[in-house]
């Protein structure tokens, strides 16, 4: 969790690494077993906060302790994954800043289909193991989005890379097909093959994170991460100072960013119309 922005901010409230606090940092890769085993590894060091990224590792932390104080980032649902009594009031050890709304899920299959509008087969890239709901909450939307966007659905769940490489493989042999990648730490720790084979195989597609943009894909659309980071190190900053984190309510992002990699449209043969790219929040060329 030690990202530039989260040190950044607190170093701004009065923090700084090495003489007021320690950052011992743990990665999971989308593997829940490591995942799981990471968590009780922090959790036996006794650390005065613990701060989470995604719906699996605030899962695991929760398993291992009911006291410590955690700070969750890009968590989907804490409601209805139980990991808060409710978004106003989360009670027990836990608070944070959620990642998207269900909803989300409609927005980027809009997207897509204005990047790519001869699309008619879309499907949704997840692993269930630690995609929210299993992957069911996004899809959804997705799914009753579809209707009017004149395509068809179709989920592919991958647990594995050749999975994902199957999963492409079947898709491409199918025309006008794109591609929506859930935000799922699974997906996020396999993007290298991911961004590479829909190169390969021409897929249109969109992702929830931007750093899937900037690495390859044709565009991101979902939260300013960066500031979900400097938001979790305002509230590290409260629980150090005192405050309950289950007394800190729950906090949606405010900030979204479209990134459109024009390079890797034009590689596809995708011609984007100047309207879209003059909404975009950056663009890669």
């Amino acid at each position: 969790m030690g990202t530039a922005a989260f040190v950044q901010e607190l170093g701004r409230l009065g923090w700084q690494e090495g003489s007021h606090f320690r950052i011992d940092e743990r990665f999971g890769a989308g593997d829940p077993g490591r995942t799981a085993a990471l968590a009780k590894e922090l959790v036996a060091l006794a650390p005065h906060v613990i701060v989470s990224r995604g719906t699996p590792a605030t899962r695991q932390l929760l398993q291992e302790t009911r006291t410590i104080p955690i700070v969750f980032v890009s968590v989907s649902d804490p409601v209805g994954d139980r990991f808060v009594g409710s978004i106003a009031r989360p009670g027990g050890n836990v608070t944070g800043f959620t990642n998207l709304e269900a909803g989300m899920g409609g927005k980027w299959l809009e997207l897509l289909k204005e990047v790519a509008p001869g699309i008619k087969r879309v499907a949704t890239l997840f692993n269930p193991e630690s995609a929210t709901a299993g992957g069911a909450f996004y899809l959804r939307a997705i799914k009753n989005a579809a209707p009017s966007f004149a395509v068809t659905v179709d989920p592919i769940e991958v647990r594995s890379t050749v999975d994902i490489e199957r999963g492409l493989q079947s898709l491409a042999q199918t025309a006008d097909s794109g591609l929506i990648g859930m935000p799922d730490p699974f997906v996020m720790a396999h993007r290298a093959v991911l961004l590479n084979l829909a190169a390969r195989y021409r897929l249109p597609a969109v992702y929830g994170f931007r750093n899937m943009a900037v690495e390859g894909g044709v565009m991101s659309y979902g939260v300013d991460i960066v500031d979900s980071d400097r938001q979790a190190a305002a509230y590290v900053d409260r629980i150090l100072k005192g405050a309950a984190a289950g007394e800190l309510p729950v906090q949606a992002p405010v900030k979204f960013e479209l990134v459109v990699n024009l390079k890797a449209a034009k590689a596809m043969g995708l011609d984007i119309p100047t309207s879209f790219l003059l909404r975009a929040d950056e663009i890669i060329e």
